[in-house]
C-alpha cells in the first residue's frame, strides 16, 4: 500500500484572483463565495483521499454544486483540480486545489458521503455543509497511535502466509513488521520522514532480514520474507488504479498515477539494494523461491480475518464497517482461488476483481451504506499486484533475469487484467448516482 510522498498536510488551495472565502458577511457576491469555498474544501478533502482513483470527483462536486444552485467545472490530475464556480447570473469562482493522494484517514470518507448526499438532496446548505465539514476535518483519527501500529503488523501478517504458507514467514514478518509499523506511525509526526518513507522502510527491512532471517536457503528467498513487512508501501492499489482510469478514458489522471507507482516500486527496490549494499550481501542473494508449507490450513483461513482487522485499524476504517469488509475479503479470495483453478491465475483474478466490484457497488447504494472505496479497499489487497513488481525489480537486480522477467510479466497482466475486471464491474452494477454511466471504483 503506497504511502505519500509528500508532507501529511491539508490541501493547498490556490485562488486565482479574488478568494473563494471572501466576501461571505454581506454583499453581492457573498452566497458565491460560500458555494466556492465549500466546493473548494470538498475537493481538496477527496482529492486529498484519492489514492484509489479520482474519477469519481468530478461527479460529485458537480452534482454538489448544482444541487446549490452553481455549475462547476472540474479539471483533474492525479494531485491536481482546477474548480470553476458559476452561478446563474454569470459571475464565477476559480480555484486550484493541489494535494497529495492516500488513503490513510478512510473515516473522513465514510463521513463525507451523508454529507454529500444532504446536498444533493437539498438538505444542506453551502452553510451547513461547510460547518459540518469543518467537523469532518477536525475530528480526531478513530484509532490511536499505537492501535494504528498494530493493525499495520495484523495486516502484514495477515498477508505473509500468501507469500509463503510458513511458520517462519510468521515469525519473521512479526518482527519486520513491527520495525516497518513504527516508522510509519514516525512519519505521521515527523513530515520529513514521510517524503522517504518508503526508501527507509525498505532499508531498514532489508538491512534487518540479511542480518537476522536470510541465512538458511531452506526458509525461503530474501524477498519474501521481506515482502510481508513491505506490503503497506507498495503501491498495487496505485497501479491498479492507473490502468483502471486509464481504461475509463482519464488519460492524464492514469498516466501520472502509473509514473508515480512506478516510481514507488522503484524506491522500495532501491532501498532493498541499499540494505544488501550496506550488509555487504551478494546481490545473488535476492532470490524468490519459497520454502515448503508447514501452516496449518486453518491458519491460512484465519490469515484473512487477521488481515481485515489490521486493514481496519491501518487506514482508520470505522469499526462499524468491519462484517461487510469481512465478508467482501473472503469471497473475493474465494472467487479467486475457484476461477484461478478453471482459467488460470490472470482469469480468477479478473473475475475475482468483476466481481468484488460488482457486490461493492450493490453494497455501498444508499447514503447510510459504506462507501465503495471502503468496501473495496480489502479486498483488493488480497489481489496482491504491487508485490509482484516489487519480487520482480529485486529479482532482476539480484541477477535473476528469467525470474525477475516473470515476475514484471505477470504484473502486467495481472494489473491490466484487475483494472479491466474494475471497469466491467462497474459497468455491469453501476452506481445509481452516476446515472447508469460505467465508474472507476473511487470514494
Amino acid at each position: 500500500m503506497a504511502r505519500p510522498a509528500g508532507d501529511p498536510q491539508e490541501p493547498v488551495v490556490r485562488v486565482p484572483g479574488r478568494a473563494a472565502g471572501g466576501g461571505t458577511d454581506g454583499g453581492p457576491d457573498a452566497e458565491l463565495d460560500r458555494i466556492a469555498s465549500f466546493l473548494t474544501r470538498l475537493t481538496g478533502l477527496l482529492l486529498r483521499t484519492s489514492g484509489e482513483g479520482s474519477e469519481l470527483i468530478a461527479r460529485e462536486v458537480g452534482a454538489a454544486g448544482r444541487a446549490l444552485g452553481a455549475e462547476v467545472s472540474v479539471l483533474l490530475v492525479m494531485e491536481t483540480a482546477t474548480l470553476t464556480v458559476t452561478v446563474p447570473d454569470g459571475r464565477a469562482r476559480t480555484v486550484i486545489v493541489y494535494a497529495a493522494p492516500e488513503v490513510a484517514r478512510l473515516d473522513r470518507i465514510a463521513a463525507l458521503k451523508p454529507l454529500v448526499a444532504d446536498v444533493r438532496a437539498g438538505r444542506a446548505g453551502a452553510a451547513e455543509a461547510s460547518a459540518r465539514l469543518d467537523r469532518i476535518e477536525a475530528a480526531p483519527a478513530p484509532y490511536p497511535w499505537w492501535l494504528k501500529l498494530l493493525g499495520i503488523v495484523l495486516f502484514s501478517l495477515g498477508f505473509a502466509p500468501l507469500m509463503q504458507p510458513t511458520w517462519y514467514e510468521l515469525g519473521t514478518t512479526a518482527v519486520l513488521a513491527t520495525l516497518a509499523a513504527a516508522l510509519a506511525v514516525a512519519s505521521d509526526r515527523v513530515p520529513r520522514l514521510a517524503r522517504v518513507l518508503p526508501l527507509v522502510a525498505s532499508l531498514a527491512v532489508s538491512v534487518v532480514t540479511l542480518e537476522l532471517f536470510a541465512g538458511d536457503p531452506a526458509h525461503g528467498g530474501p524477498v519474501l520474507l521481506m515482502l510481508p513487512a513491505l506490503f503497506f508501501f507498495v503501491p498495487g492499489d496505485y497501479l491498479s488504479a492507473a490502468a483502471a482510469e486509464l481504461g475509463a478514458g482519464l488519460i492524464t489522471t492514469g498516466a501520472i498515477r502509473l509514473v508515480y507507482a512506478v516510481f514507488l516500486l522503484v524506491q522500495l527496490c532501491v532501498g532493498v539494494l541499499l540494505g544488501v549494499y550496506g550488509t555487504g550481501t551478494s546481490t545473488r542473494a535476492l532470490f524468490d523461491t519459497a520454502a515448503d508449507a508447514d501452516l496449518p490450513r486453518w491458519v491460512l483461513f484465519a490469515s484473512w480475518t487477521v488481515f481485515t482487522v489490521g486493514t481496519l485499524l491501518a487506514f482508520a476504517i470505522p469499526r462499524r464497517f468491519f462484517w461487510h469488509l469481512l465478508a467482501l475479503v473472503y469471497l473475493t479470495v474465494a472467487v479467486q482461488s475457484a476461477a484461478t483453478a478453471l482459467v488460470g491465475e490472470t482469469g480468477g483474478t479478473f473475475v475475482a476483481a468483476v466481481v468484488l466490484v460488482a457486490v461493492a457497488t450493490l453494497l455501498s447504494r444508499g447514503p447510510d451504506r459504506p462507501p465503495r472505496l471502503l468496501l473495496v479497499l480489502p479486498g483488493f489487497f488480497t489481489l496482491t499486484v504491487g508485490s509482484l513488481g516489487m519480487r520482480g525489480l529485486t529479482t532482476l537486480a539480484g541477477g535473476h533475469v528469467v525470474d525477475g522477467f516473470s515476475d514484471l510479466l505477470e504484473l502486467v497482466l495481472v494489473v491490466t487484467a484487475i483494472a479491466v475486471g474494475l471497469v466491467l464491474g462497474a459497468t455491469l452494477v453501476p452506481d445509481r448516482k452516476t446515472g447508469g454511466e460505467p465508474s472507476v471504483p473511487s470514494s
